[in-house]
Formats: C-alpha cells, structure tokens, sequence
C-alpha cells in the first residue's frame, strides 16, 4: 500500500502541499484529478522520492521511499515531459534500466517490440513526442514494476496506441497486482480504468473515495412540479429550461427518491453522474465551478 500521511510541501514560502494524505491500495488504480496548479505533480514528485518533503510522511508498505533504494526499484515513474539525455537510444536504454530494476524483463522487452515498432538504434531524443512517449512506457512495463505512477501519460498517443498502452497495465494489475496511480485531466478516460479517485483543490486532498461510492454520493435530476423543494434535499446546483428544473443533488437514488416524493412530481428522472461532472460540482464547494462570462 503507498500511503501519505500529513504530507506538507513548500517552495520559497509557497505552501504546494498543504497537510496532504492520501491511501493507494495494492492492486488499485487511483486517479488523481484536480485543477491546474492543485499540486499534483508536486505530490508525485514527492512520492518517487525526488523531492524532500518538509513535514508528514510517505510509506510503501509502511517503508520510507525516500532515500530508499529498495523501494524505488519497485517504482517506476512516467513524467508528463519526457526527457532522454544525451544520445542514448532505446537499446542504451535497455541496459540501463536492466541494471537499476532488479524485475526488468527482457523477454517481455523482446516481444513488445512488435508493440512498439520503434527503431531501437535511434537516438530517443530524435523521436517526436509521441515516439518517446511509446519509449517511455515500453521500458516501464518491461520492468514489471510493483506500483507505476504516471503523470498525464496518454498526452501525445494516438487513440490506438492510447488503448492498447493502457490495456496492457490493466492487465498487469489483473494478473499481477500491479498498482497503478494516474494524474490525468482526461476524466473520461480515468472513469474506465480506475476504481479510487482522489481530487485535489489547493495542495490539499478535497476528497477520496472509492469511484463508486463518489459517484454513489450525487445525483442529477430531472424535475417538473409546481410545488417547492423540500428543504431536507440537498442541492449542489440548480438550473431550468421551461418548467423542467435540473438538480446536482447529494445523495443516491435510494435517498434522493423519497424527498423528491414529496413535492409530487409531474416528471422525475434520477440519473447517475459521470467523473467529470462530479469534478466540477465538488471543485463547485470550493469556488472553483464553472462561471459565466459577459462579453
């Protein structure tokens, strides 16, 4: 399990993380969402060992990663910005990771070269973003790593190469209990791979759950009656075209229903949200929805 506890962050007075914790579980896939500028990629930083955290804790298994050799050997991190020095090449590449993963598997590196048809003798650096992206992730998987941890790893693939990157992790999580965390601002490709999300608002964790129970938590009706609301119903957001009022409500169908009840009706349709609109209306408690602009 990674986990952080308490985890405070500042650079030149600015406080990037703010009493941050947040709990990976083995095996999960956890996306990580939040507004630019929330801290994410700060945070990540901070769990691959690569800043100094000023306060609280990071553990991997309930063992310290930073300065750990033993546990950074069992992670293995994919930037956003990707960066090869010099003129390594993809074989050069080989050989070095081979020898700081003790799990790199060269076998599997052999075969995913009909997976990526990437040429092994060119300098990475030559490749176009979306080449060395493919780089990126043909090395981290050949590691076999215990727990991977990507930052907006899709940016730069193509919709094909995207799919097939990404089933090919899941498949290690399946099968191997791989632990998978990913900060993404595509939410609608985070909703088909993960079952944890945590948002982020400010340096701060904003919420964390299971996506079942975050999506389990709001609801989006559709409403016609003539009569008022009751004022047990918890509304996020309020909007209406014609008579037909549309609500963010907190709660679930089964919660939800019974209050609506109340005001009898002429239309109620209850609908699930997705993680997109989960994120708006929840960043929406904290002053962050979506405003309107007068030109």
């Amino acid at each position: 399990m990674l986990e952080v506890k308490h985890l405070t962050k500042t650079f030149d007075g600015f406080r990037a993380l703010d009493d941050l914790s947040l709990t990976v579980p083995r095996g999960a896939v956890y996306g990580l969402v939040g507004p630019n500028g929330a801290g994410k990629s700060t945070l990540i930083r901070c769990l691959m060992g690569i800043y100094r955290i000023d306060a609280g804790e990071i553990t991997l298994d309930e063992q310290p990663i930073y300065e750990c050799v033993g546990n950074k050997q069992r992670m293995v991190y994919i930037p956003d910005e990707i960066f090869f020095e010099g003129g390594d090449s993809i074989r050069d590449l080989k050989q070095l990771y081979a020898a700081v993963y003790p799990g790199f598997d060269r076998e599997r590196f052999d075969r995913l070269a009909a997976v990526f048809t990437l040429d092994q003798r060119q300098p990475v650096r030559r490749f176009s973003k979306g080449m060395q992206k493919q780089a990126a992730f043909w090395l981290a998987i050949s590691c076999r790593p215990e727990v991977l941890i990507l930052d907006e790893p899709v940016d730069g693939l193509d919709p094909v190469m995207r799919r097939q990157i990404m089933g090919m992790i899941l498949d290690d999580v399946a099968e191997h209990g791989t632990t998978v965390l990913v900060s993404s601002h595509n939410l609608r490709e985070l909703e088909d791979i993960c079952d944890h999300v945590g948002i982020m608002h400010g340096g701060k964790m904003l919420l964390e759950r299971s996506l079942s129970a975050l999506q389990d938590n709001m609801v989006k009706v559709q409403l016609v009656t003539e009569l008022p609301l009751p004022e047990a119903l918890q509304v996020v957001h309020q909007s209406m075209v014609g008579r037909v009022q549309t609500l963010i409500v907190r709660g679930n169908a089964d919660t939800v229903q019974p209050l609506l009840a109340q005001c009898h009706p002429l239309l109620c349709d209850i609908l699930p949200l997705s993680l997109e609109e989960v994120f708006i209306y929840e960043l929406g408690g904290v002053n962050y929805d979506v405003k309107d602009i007068l030109m």
